[in-house]
């Protein structure tokens, strides 16, 4: 029996593309999204890229490696951490939004404030990404309704600062699922255009290692079942260390192999901060699908 394939994603769902910033995104292919913290304080690389000159230069390098999407956040969502203020958030993120938008770059803006959301959209940017999907201030969904932006709904229960307390789950796959496909409603509700709406399980957001696994691995089952693209984030995150033992600065591998193996079960979008590696290990997959088996 021949393995899955790894380009396209292995899901009988086909997607429309995106048009954003005038520019088309097919899910054809894998998506690279590249992580821009203008933050001091993020988990992997907080305080690189805080520098609003470092920021715009990161993120034309990663589209030159092959971003399609640059994902600019000005408030960290790592376990534990607290709130930013709307004002704060912006005074990070805008000079970077305005910049790259100005540049011709798709730009996404990470936050879950439907005030960050709107300013950034006025400035240029085209996707609302909200790791609450919606949840934590609900008015963002009629903002990115009025835009006419795309938006990524990511599960999560509670907020970064508590999403690691007490995690439970019977079937994780399942109640994201219904979780995820509410989000999908409420937007939807409030305006947003279903074919511009993408989910994201939450990689890393109040699961552990395993759970983060199972859901990495259902990707193709999350897109029929929520009729959307699927994002997932899985870049440096905690559980590739804790089922490798490897430390934060040092979980490139696994970041690799997660996005290759999340491909394969039906991902279509790969948020990542190292856009170079993981383009590259996908260009080799895509040379070995190319390949006629022999024999």
């Amino acid at each position: 029996m021949p393995s899955p394939t790894l380009l396209p994603a292995a899901t009988d769902r086909v997607f429309p593309p995106l048009r954003l910033q005038g520019r088309t995104i097919s899910f054809d292919a894998p998506v690279l999204m590249a992580v821009v913290n203008v933050t001091p304080d993020s988990f992997y690389d907080g305080g690189v890229h805080y520098d609003p000159e470092r920021a715009i230069a990161f993120a034309h390098a990663a589209v030159r490696a092959g971003a399609a999407v640059v994902d600019v956040g000005g408030e960290s969502t790592r376990p534990g951490a607290g709130p930013v203020s709307a004002d704060e958030q912006l005074r990070r993120v805008l000079p970077v939004i305005l910049e790259l938008a100005s540049a011709g770059l798709v730009v996404s803006v990470d936050t879950t404030s439907a005030a960050v959301a709107d300013v950034a959209l006025n400035a240029g940017a085209c996707v609302v990404n909200d790791i609450s999907g919606g949840a934590l201030d609900p008015e963002i969904l009629a903002v990115a309704a009025d835009h006419g932006a795309a938006m990524v709904l990511q599960h999560l229960r509670g907020t970064p600062a508590t999403m690691q307390r007490g995690i439970r789950f019977t079937d994780v796959v399942d109640e994201v699922i219904r979780e995820l496909v509410a989000r999908q409603e409420a937007a939807v509700a409030a305006g947003v255009d279903p074919r511009r709406v993408l989910v994201d399980p939450g990689i890393g957001f109040g699961k552990t290692p395993q759970q983060c696994v199972e859901l990495l691995a259902a990707g193709a089952r999350i897109a029929a079942a929520c009729d959307a693209p699927v994002l997932v984030g899985p870049s440096n995150k905690s559980f590739i260390g804790a089922l490798t033992g490897a430390p934060v600065e040092d979980r490139l591998p696994g970041t690799v192999a997660a996005c290759l193996l999340a491909r394969q079960r039906g991902a279509h979008v790969f948020r990542v901060h190292d856009v170079a590696a993981v383009a590259q290990a996908f260009a080799l997959a895509r040379a070995f699908e190319d390949v006629v088996p022999q024999g």
